[in-house]
């Protein structure tokens, strides 16, 4: 194999591939063994106490920012599968968009790279990248069953909610459905969905200790609806009542989420692999409209499923006790940026022939300066699909400063709590118009091809042309 100019040749014992090539950054020190992704369902930056929130208990995840790096520019997309897309892939939504809840089959994802690097991979957690639409819902037959089965997504191994078709996803919370390795286990009494698959994952990593590893944990939580879970007091004294949807045990929910994560680390440090795993934490999109937060004494109103804000930033967290630095970091990130990270932490360049987005911050998880992105690019469009009639298609890009829609709307971004003021196009100061010419350059060449046939023409709900 070959090194590029940006890489030295190394050989690490600790790795059975042997010689590879690794990043000139990281000559001096070995690079991960073990790469673990969490990602949560439905959850802002504003819900942490290490990004300042007040209302719910992190401290697992704030003991991680704490001896880690917190990033406090990381993007996503503002409804789940749109990011999960860009995420397993490299690739901006326009470039292989089908319709909601679908990953097209033939896409190569970081599952398929990790594991023809060298790694055994695991995923568990939440799918729904198969099939969305229920079969009553309006030209529904045109896309059930059309996107990747998980067993076909490169993880040797998988237990995950929501993998086949719409009425057999079940719970995700108590009493759980989940298809495990090509079995789906219906209502499992008594448990609960995010312990499974924890238990999955711990169960995997004692199988596989001495190998290298890559794990994926997309969470459920605290995806709606909102139910108890093991923190809630109705969870023990009336478990007829653990299916029960109330606002009230959103709380319980976002503790729990950070009460997992923490199982998590633990299964980790357990078998002695702390040492030598990178835990990365990251969400999906923003909070739930529904849910209203405090942070620095601003109430935050959840902007899921809007390209506000509030619907796109996101936490950010990486882990690795004695490699990582504690410390805070700026830089841009979107969901692109993960693929090409992971192939620079395996020591590893991105496959030849496939086309990414994406920026690595590999180096910058390890201390060094990176290249980081000047602005982030968003093509976003949830339909079609089923309850997508409420959102809209917007496109736009952003820097630290300022965000641009393709339709000429311009915001300065900048302020705190997270808000965003529209700016008078004709009365722009000199460094607000000197972003609108580099911000609308990135539109320009992001949407250059290639660009997937379904989303030349936008549709509403049911996949019908809106023009």
């Amino acid at each position: 194999m070959k090194c590029n100019s940006a890489t030295t040749r190394l050989g690490l014992g600790l790795l059975a591939a042997g010689f590879f090539c690794a990043p000139a950054w990281a000559a001096v020190s070995a690079l991960p063994r073990n790469i673990v992704l969490i990602m949560a369902d439905d959850i802002g930056i504003e819900a942490f106490g290490s990004y300042g929130g007040t209302d719910y208990p992190t401290p697992q995840l704030d003991r991680l920012a704490a001896g880690g790096l917190r990033f406090t520019h990381a993007y996503a997309q503002p409804l789940c599968t749109p990011t999960r897309l860009e995420l397993m892939t490299g690739r901006d939504n326009h470039r292989n968009w089908l319709a909601f809840g679908l990953l097209p089959p033939g896409e190569k994802t970081f599952g398929h790279m990790m594991r023809d690097f060298g790694y055994r991979t695991c995923i568990a957690g939440k799918w729904q990248l198969h099939s969305y639409d229920p079969p009553d819902f309006p030209h529904a037959a045109r896309r059930r069953g059309l996107g990747m089965h998980p067993k076909d997504a490169g993880f040797e191994e998988y237990s995950l909610h929501h993998a086949l078709e719409t009425e057999d996803k079940g719970s995700r919370y108590g009493n759980p459905t989940f298809l495990r390795n090509g079995t789906l286990h219906r209502a499992v009494e008594g448990k609960y969905g995010e312990d499974l698959s924890v238990e999955f994952i711990a169960d995997f990593m004692r199988r596989h200790r001495d190998e290298k590893m890559f794990i994926y944990y997309p969470m459920a939580l605290p995806h709606w609806p909102v139910m108890p879970t093991p923190l809630s007091e109705v969870w023990h004294t009336d478990p007829k009542r653990r299916l029960e949807e109330d606002q009230k045990y959103f709380p319980d929910m976002v503790a729990y989420l950070d009460v997992v994560v923490g199982r998590l680390v633990g299964e980790i440090e357990k078998l002695g692999l702390r040492d030598d795993a990178l835990v990365l934490f990251y969400s999906d999109n923003g909070t739930d409209q529904r849910v209203t937060s405090r942070m620095n004494g601003q109430m935050i109103r959840g902007g899921k499923g809007l390209p506000l804000q509030t619907g796109i930033r996101v936490p950010l967290i990486a882990s690795w006790p004695g490699r990582i630095q504690p410390g805070i970091n700026a830089d841009l990130i979107d969901p692109s940026d993960f693929l090409p990270t992971l192939a620079e932490l395996a020591g590893r360049a991105i496959p030849g022939g496939w086309q990414t987005d994406g920026v690595s911050f590999a180096p910058q998880l390890l201390g060094a300066k990176g290249t980081p992105r000047e602005s982030a690019f968003f093509w976003y469009d949830p339909r079609p699909g089923w309850d997508k009639a409420k959102f809209a298609r917007a496109i736009f890009a952003l820097d630290h400063r300022y965000k641009l829609f393709a339709d000429g709307r311009m915001f300065d971004i900048a302020g705190t709590g997270l808000r965003e003021e529209a700016l008078d196009l004709a009365r722009l100061p000199a460094g607000a118009a000197a972003a609108r010419i580099k911000l609308q350059a990135t539109i320009d060449r992001m949407m250059r091809p290639p660009i997937s046939p379904a989303a030349l023409v936008e549709v509403n709900a049911y996949g019908e042309p809106l023009r």
